[in-house]
């Protein structure tokens, strides 16, 4: 180790280097195109993502004339969430929470499985910014016209060619944001608002913030938001294992590196040739040789451009290829490679999944069309009359999910000689007559009497009390309350 010498004592003492700087200014990556089977997957995904993202918002579907038709809709407005024949009502938060958990826990499974797909093929930042690479590509050329270009001087090539780019970069940044905002309101009359001048200033806000983010972090910070920005590659440490299958340089086989020339034999050396090609495609800007790294996304493009120079070289494909840890350093001890998809991690993310997935499911295909919530009046607690009867305000919330209108006959189940009345009724009975609109709901305000001649003992507790609704066509929901009695001590 360096040392440092005190010129005065003369005393050495170990130099202690500079700490590693925590962030790392961006060197411009020109990753070169490459045709392969992996290249062709993230064409393929790439068109049909962007394709979902930008038509989903258009699609219409028919739920009556009290709904809108919108396939999927965020309707902030009424508070309802549209997909296809799915609707979900505030109340129903839990599916979104469950959602969510789903979600996480695929791509726990999934990562544990085969590394950073996700990162490498359905991220958001790598579809848009693989589709920035094609804009400029078809602007300023493949990496070597790219380079060439902006070393040169400023010119009338140039400037166009940049201009051209950044012109296209904005506009794909403006059809995104603008396509985002289409998934909170009706889409044709939300696009005729926004040409118009008309819609609201949260329209255009949300429209601006993503086209400048979109803009920003795809076409210009790229790499560093997977590196700096995105807390995904430092998590995923704790899903891989040596079993996790994952873009690999397979040392065993392609070391020791080093050219070759044509007619050279291939003993006592490695298959890999050290021509960078995997190097030169890599959107991330590593060297996929230097073993595992939180920077690869596993996109797989230096596999198809090594396996097109072991074509060259007529040497077997596959020096680049997803393998495991374990299989390589098997193979380094002249053993037998083995795999383990299932295995004690994998196991529980997919049980964990099933188990999720499966209340989900259950849920929605058991969830009732009718709902009901109860909140009973605190203050005061209970009422009791100059007749000496004891009465007890409730505030009902009835829901009508269905996509009809329907009538709802709401029935206390609690003291025997109960009877019930609603504001703005004169009559009293135990059940009630409430018509309601389709998707609608409704508040209503009723008061539970019960007369002095009743039970003197149930007249000093409290009682377990359900108000219960049918609608027309049967369905039912039921809610859980109390009745309090004059001399309760709650």
């Amino acid at each position: 180790m360096p040392v440092l010498i005190d010129t005065v004592n003369g005393d050495k003492r170990p130099k202690v280097p500079d700490p590693a700087p925590l962030y790392k200014g961006r060197e411009p990556i020109y990753p070169k195109l490459v045709h392969g089977q992996f290249r062709t997957i993230k064409w393929v995904l790439l068109w049909i993502t962007l394709a979902v993202y930008y038509i989903l918002p258009w699609l219409r579907w028919d739920r009556g004339p009290a709904t809108p038709n919108q396939a999927v809709l965020v309707d902030f407005t009424h508070a309802r969430f549209y997909f296809f024949f799915i609707q979900l009502w505030p109340e129903e938060i839990y599916y979104f929470t469950g959602l969510l958990v789903t979600a996480a826990l695929a791509l726990f499974l999934v990562s544990a499985l085969f590394g950073r797909l996700w990162c490498g093929y359905a991220c958001p930042q790598t579809v848009w910014t693989d589709f920035y690479i094609v804009v400029e590509r078809l602007f300023e050329g493949d990496r070597n016209a790219r380079m060439r270009l902006d070393a040169a001087p400023t010119s009338f090539n140039k400037v166009w060619r940049k201009t051209g780019k950044h012109a296209v970069w904005l506009l794909v940044a403006l059809v995104t944001g603008g396509a985002w905002v289409f998934y909170f309101d009706d889409a044709p009359t939300l696009m005729g608002q926004l040409f118009t001048g008309s819609a609201a200033t949260s329209a255009y806000l949300s429209v601006a913030i993503l086209t400048f983010t979109t803009y920003a972090l795809a076409g210009s910070m790229r790499e560093q938001v997977c590196t700096y920005m995105c807390p995904w590659p430092r998590i995923q440490g704790a899903m891989l294992d040596e079993h996790s299958l994952q873009v690999t340089y397979r040392a065993d086989r392609g070391e020791t590196r080093g050219p070759h020339k044509k007619g050279e034999r291939w003993e006592g050396r490695g298959d890999c040739i050290d021509c960078q090609q995997c190097v030169v495609v890599c959107p991330m800007g590593i060297d996929i040789r230097d073993g595992a790294q939180m920077e690869c996304i596993n996109c797989g493009l230096c596999i198809d451009a090594c396996d097109e120079i072991m074509d060259k070289v007529e040497r077997p494909r596959g020096l680049i290829a997803y393998d495991t840890d374990y299989a390589v350093a098997a193979r380094l001890a002249k053993r037998k490679p083995t795999y383990h998809l299932i295995r004690p991690r994998t196991v529980y993310y997919a049980l964990a999944l099933a188990l999720v997935g499966g209340l989900m499911l259950y849920g929605l295909l058991t969830r009732s069309p009718v709902a009901i919530d109860v909140l009973r009046d605190r203050n005061p607690e209970y009422v009791q009359l100059s007749d000496g009867a004891v009465r007890n305000g409730y505030t009902l919330k009835l829901m009508n999910r269905s996509l009809h209108p329907t009538v709802f006959w709401v029935d206390f189940k609690g003291p025997k000689d109960a009877v019930v009345r609603a504001v703005g009724q004169t009559a009293t009975t135990r059940t009630l007559a409430v018509p309601l609109a389709a998707d609608g709901q409704r508040s209503l305000r009723v008061f539970v009497t019960v007369p002095q001649d009743h039970d003197e003992h149930d007249l000093h507790h409290s009682s377990p009390a359900t108000f219960a609704i049918t609608s027309q066509d049967g369905q039912t929901a039921e809610k859980k309350t109390v009745f309090l009695a004059a001399g309760d001590d709650r």
